[in-house]
């Protein structure tokens, strides 16, 4: 099975960002799709990125120093990978999404190990296959969590030219 979602902007405040993850956490594909949104926000603020995770994940489990440090890794000089899961987005663009931002979320067979856990995919425009986004069923709410994500490995670079601009060797 497969989800669309589609957002009209991706860089939010993390007040807006709070009512999008408070209003969706009944949808698994929708936590899925939130964690791409939350990660984009890394480019603007650090401190909103791991605010808005907080938001998606068990508030008794926030974002920790590890995870904190690990998101500075893989994100540093690299601010694209999140970005590359949108729809439209390649290394020839320097994986910029198209607008209105669309993001698929994807299950197969061997998603559910139980009635509250579930692995997610997600397709980035610079990766040959799906990425994953692991998530916790609170049984007694119905409420879905981020529990991990595997978003952040390395796709391929952006195409450049010798001035570092992003560009299309089709143009």
């Amino acid at each position: 099975m497969s989800r669309e979602f589609t957002f009209d902007e991706i860089i939010m405040e993390p007040e807006r960002f709070s009512s999008l993850a408070q209003s969706g956490r009944q949808d698994m594909y929708y936590v899925a799709a939130l964690t791409v949104v939350a990660l984009c926000n890394y480019t603007v603020s650090d401190e909103n990125c791991h605010a808005m995770l907080d938001m998606i994940k068990n508030p008794a489990q926030p974002t920790s120093v590890y995870e904190k440090q690990f998101l500075r890794d893989r994100l540093r000089g690299k601010e694209y990978k999140p970005f590359s899961y949108f729809s439209g987005a390649s290394p020839m663009n320097g994986y910029t999404p198209d607008v209105p931002y669309k993001i698929t979320v994807e299950s197969n067979p061997y998603s559910f190990t139980g009635e509250d856990r579930a692995v997610l995919y997600l397709k980035s425009g610079g990766a040959d296959s799906p990425r994953q986004v692991g998530l916790r069923k609170k049984l007694s709410t119905g409420e879905w969590f981020l529990v991990e994500q595997f978003l952040l490995s390395d796709i391929r670079d952006p195409v450049r030219n010798e001035a570092g601009e992003t560009v299309d060797p089709w143009e």
